[in-house]
């Protein structure tokens, strides 16, 4: 399944934040979690991950910046179990790393769901969609679009 679509939750009194309906069966009983670009989150089924986390392995360890990456992305990922509602606790180290307050929104970008603070999303939307022509430009001297 393709992730997509754009979702806005609610983070509750006890830090859980729902999972949007459309992407729970795909996502199944456990997911994980970590640090994503643009300090957004970035949330994968297990399998998915398991081949991000072999290709992150396989980087070279003789240079500082795969080394750097490796270490962000692994270190920081967690296994999370989703509760019998479609729940999940995202850990705290994370929800400061993105700055997740009250709202959040879910991302569905094909093989991934980022995790945004309200706030930020709504800006990289704002930046992204100024310069949308130029990148489908570059993108269809590729043959991409």
């Amino acid at each position: 399944m393709a992730f997509i679509g754009e979702y806005t939750h609610t983070v509750d009194e006890k830090k859980r934040v729902s999972l949007p309906s459309k992407f729970r069966q795909a996502l199944g009983k456990k997911v994980v979690v970590t640090h994503g670009l643009d300090n957004s989150l970035l949330l994968y089924p297990l399998k998915a991950w398991e081949v991000i986390a072999r290709k992150l392995g396989a980087l070279s360890l003789a240079k500082s910046d795969t080394r750097a990456f490796g270490r962000f992305m692994l270190a920081g990922a967690v296994e999370v179990e989703v509760d019998s509602i479609g729940r999940i606790l995202i850990p705290e180290f994370l929800r400061d790393y993105a700055n997740l307050k009250s709202k959040v929104i879910f991302a569905g970008v094909y093989d991934r769901i980022e995790i945004w603070n309200d706030r930020a999303w709504s800006e990289y939307k704002k930046r992204i969609e100024k310069s949308a022509d130029a990148m489908a430009e570059k993108l269809g001297e590729i043959g991409v679009f």
